[in-house]
This record gives C-alpha cells, sequence and structure tokens, in this order.
C-alpha cells in the first residue's frame, strides 16, 4: 500500500476510535518553542494512557513513522514538515498524587507546575527544574537537569509504553541515568508516569531558592526570543558555550537565526528564522570550533523531519 493511502486509512480509523485529538497536516510550528515547522500527516493528542495504547498498536499496525512529543522545548522541526505522525503526550496526562515523600506524576505535567506543586506541599529537591520549560515525560529519558540537579537526583520509578502496547516499569538503577540520556532516550519507550522521591522542607526556604535560580535563569539565557534551549550539548572538555562565544561566534547572524548575544550556548530565532536557517548556523558552529579547538560539539536540540 502506498505510505500516502497508509496514513489517510491511519486517519480515518484514528478518527472513528480516539477519545483525543486528531488531526491532518497540522503547522508544527504551533507546538514548539521554536516556533518553527511545517506540518506534520497526522497529529494526535491522546486521552490517556488506554487511548495512547490503541493509539500505538494502529501505528505500528499501519507502519507508519512516527515521533512523540512533549511541550516542544528542544525540537526543531523541518520546514517541509514530518511524513508520519507526530504523538503529543500533553497536559492530559496530569496526574500528581502525593503518598508521604513520594508523589506519583503524569508525564504531561509541566515541571514549572509541578516545582509550584511540591514547594507547597513543603517537598524539596525539586527546586532546580523549576525553570525548565518543559513536561516531565520529555525530561525524565534525557535527563534533563539545571543548577546542579537532575532527573536522577528525584526519579525512583518510571512507568512507560512500548508501540505492542505494553507496559513497562523501570526503577531508577535501570533508567541508566547519564548526562542528558537514559536507557530509554533512543527507545520505543514512552514515559506515561513517574515516581519522585523528595525530602520535606520549608515552604518559604524553597520558595526563596526557587526565585533565586529563576532570576539567574531570566539574567542569562535569551528567554525573550524562539529558541530549543542549549543548542549542544556539553563535550567532554569544557562548556560549549564558552568554546563558542571563544571562536569568536557570540552574536553571529545567519538570515533568520542568530547564535545569541546574550548567552552563545543558544542559537535563537530573531527574525523568524526557518529551519534551514537554523541547521547551516549549527553547521557554521560546529566547523570553526572543530577547526579551532579540535572539539566536535553534538546538538542537544532534537531534530525531526531531516538532519544536520
Amino acid at each position: 500500500m502506498e505510505y500516502q493511502s497508509k496514513i489517510n486509512e491511519l486517519f480515518e480509523e484514528l478518527s472513528e476510535t480516539m477519545k483525543g485529538l486528531i488531526l491532518k497536516d497540522e503547522p508544527l510550528k504551533k507546538h514548539t518553542y521554536f516556533k518553527i515547522g511545517g506540518p506534520a500527516s497526522l497529529f494526535a493528542e491522546p486521552e490517556d494512557a488506554e487511548d495512547l495504547r490503541n493509539l500505538l498498536k494502529l501505528i505500528k499496525k499501519y507502519n507508519i513513522d512516527s515521533f512523540v512529543i512533549g511541550n516542544g522545548t528542544n525540537l526543531l522541526v523541518a520546514d517541509e514538515g514530518y511524513k508520519g505522525i507526530i504523538v503529543k503526550i500533553g497536559d492530559k496526562f496530569n496526574k500528581t498524587l502525593r503518598d508521604g515523600n513520594k508523589v506519583q506524576v503524569g508525564a504531561g505535567v509541566l515541571l514549572s507546575s509541578l516545582s509550584k506543586y511540591l514547594a507547597r506541599e513543603e517537598l524539596t529537591g525539586f527546586e532546580f527544574a523549576g525553570g525548565i520549560p518543559g513536561y516531565l515525560g520529555g525530561a525524565i529519558p534525557m535527563n534533563a537537569g539545571a543548577y546542579g540537579g537532575e532527573m536522577k537526583d528525584v526519579v525512583t520509578r518510571v512507568k512507560c509504553i512500548d508501540y505492542t502496547g505494553n507496559f513497562h516499569e523501570f526503577t531508577n538503577e535501570e533508567m541508566e541515568f547519564q548526562y542528558r540520556r537514559s536507557i530509554i532516550s533512543d527507545s520505543d519507550y514512552i514515559v506515561v508516569e513517574a515516581q519522585l522521591e523528595l525530602s520535606e522542607g520549608n515552604k518559604d526556604e524553597i520558595m526563596s531558592k526557587m526565585k533565586e535560580l529563576n532570576e539567574k535563569r531570566i539574567s542569562k539565557q535569551p528567554l525573550n526570543l524562539p529558541s530549543a534551549g542549549s543548542t549542544f550539548k556539553r563535550p567532554l572538555n569544557g562548556y560549549a558555550s564558552k568554546l563558542i562565544e571563544d571562536a569568536g561566534l557570540k552574536g553571529l547572524r545567519h538570515r533568520g537565526a542568530m547564535v545569541s548575544d546574550k548567552h552563545s550556548g543558544f542559537i535563537v530565532s530573531y527574525d523568524n528564522a526557518c529551519c534551514q536557517d537554523v541547521l547551516e548556523l549549527m553547521r557554521i558552529v560546529i566547523s570553526t570550533v572543530y577547526d579551532k579547538y579540535g572539539i566536535m560539539l553534538e546538538p542537544e536540540v532534537k531534530i525531526i523531519g531531516t538532519s544536520l
């Protein structure tokens, strides 16, 4: 069967069976912080875990390319879009349930909302994540972190689903957390919820720490322009932002994209950049840093529908 015909048939079946949202030719720039990206052939936002389970089985049945997104904070999508189905695990997965120092949290809970909830509950240990703009479900596979804290410090169990519709649970040790990755980073497992373990704390002290970190983030990062956060992973030797700045690239503009003049670890859209603008600027940065220092920078941003 021709690929487009399979997409059309999948859409018809999902239109009849999904409880959640199913759309055709949805512009992905509406779902990324970069505000870049052409249409996805199909875009689905399941209502709950059972809806997701049925969706994944149908994707497997029709053998359609798929990609799972959360809040779109670290994504760069091709100008041509994505030939397949984008699955968004969104705020329908927003469960939060406390049991002592342990909290069950759905994959669609925003880290900023979760940090405020934990502060109100006087649970400490999650302050580092208060300013990270994303859902928990996206933060866990990449072991997101900031200001000395990472997901591995607070996550004790992770519940996932695979494309055959089977659920799996992983302990902290089984997740094999490393810098910006885990055992499920490049797998077909999708996080649906996780258990966090925190410590009792003082609400005022927790809020004060969150305020301090947020002010630090605002002062140092270009939050006023569209981006996908840190563009490159931290190399083994040094920091990407320092290497880029030392190479004289801070503030470098390439058509609509720019190496931020506030924080050189960010490539931002300062003038309606398209995906190609950003990719070309990334290539300039990578080659310049490699030529000067012999260090090959790797993208931290996820690139969909094209390649670097």
